[in-house]
């Protein structure tokens, strides 16, 4: 069986990019991209404003399948196909796809980024991209002058919240408790914002609009009576969830199931192993981060193939 050079497993801008960066490299990489989820998050994204190079933006999946093309163009092979275990701590290192079976590799680079929590709620996969959102830095400016509102109570949803108080009407922040769970020095900042009002001991119980986010329902979390709050778009700050399932156990974790790398490289705890993008950053999210990772990636499991011949 042939032994690859590199696999990189997952894809998204971090991905791609790491075979773009190992196909031009000549590492003739192999990338599992996966079989539903190919391109990442941004192939539920409509407009991308802000990834440089696009002047009047460009939309998230043409964004990932022009990137899948440019890794394609410089050699790298794609499989559409799920990575169901891997062996990573002897060498060459074991990738078992669902339907490709076994390949072995002298390095491998994991991209298998993270998800957004979500409410559950009916019309929340609907209005996704049309009022709905899980990114204030990558949607915010589409809500100028506009009611926006934020889901939850901890410091990424205060951070959300002060961000789109630059460019929104005013910002409700929805939280199920009453007091933030934020630290202290971001709860002072929210208290001090003029634009910031509290809808505390609620819950988002339903998102109303047909074509766009129109209002949500709250229900009290302490008298279960319901009302309409009217607002333009829904921004949900309650977390996200690594994918780090598939290593678990192999590579050290952090408590929140993030993967620990050796910064600044993107070397794990395991020789031979890098790791790129949303499930290493979990502080940013954004794609210009995730492929900047993966670049890196590329670059580090070259290095250590010249160092380990």
């Amino acid at each position: 069986m042939e032994t690859r050079e590199v696999i990189i497993i997952g894809s998204g801008p971090a991905g791609y990019t790491a075979a773009i960066y190992a196909g031009r490299a000549g590492l003739k990489p192999l990338l599992f991209e996966g079989s539903i989820t190919w391109g990442g998050a941004l192939m539920n994204t409509t407009e991308v404003d802000n990834y440089p190079g696009f002047p009047e933006g460009i939309l998230g999946p043409d964004l990932m399948t022009a990137m899948r093309a440019q890794a394609e163009r410089f050699g790298a092979e794609i499989i559409t196909d799920d990575v169901i275990a891997v062996e990573l701590t002897k060498t060459p290192k074991t990738i078992t796809a669902s339907s490709s079976g076994v390949h072995l590799a002298e390095t491998v680079i994991v991209a298998t980024g993270a998800s957004y929590r979500k409410l559950g709620l009916p019309s929340e996969e609907n209005l996704s991209g049309r009022g709905v959102s899980w990114c204030a830095t990558c949607d915010g400016f589409f809500f100028s002058g506009k009611d926006v509102a934020v889901v939850g109570g901890g410091d990424s949803a205060i951070e959300e919240a002060l961000y789109l108080a630059r460019f929104a009407n005013s910002v409700t922040v929805i939280h199920r408790r009453d007091a933030l769970r934020a630290e202290a020095i971001a709860v002072e900042k929210a208290m001090a914002e003029p634009k910031l009002t509290f809808a505390w001991n609620s819950v988002v119980s339903a998102i109303n609009g047909e074509n766009n986010v129109e209002s949500v329902t709250l229900t009290d979390t302490i008298t279960g009576q319901t009302r309409e709050l009217i607002i333009d778009g829904l921004f949900i700050a309650i977390g996200a969830d690594p994918s780090s399932d598939l290593v678990r156990g192999q590579l050290e974790l952090n408590p929140d199931g993030y993967v620990v790398v050796n910064h600044p490289s993107t070397a794990t705890s395991v020789p031979g192993v890098f790791a790129c993008g949303d499930l290493v950053n979990f502080g940013y999210r954004q794609a210009i981060i995730a492929a900047g990772d993966g670049a890196k990636a590329a670059m580090d499991a070259l290095a250590y193939l010249n160092s380990n011949p």
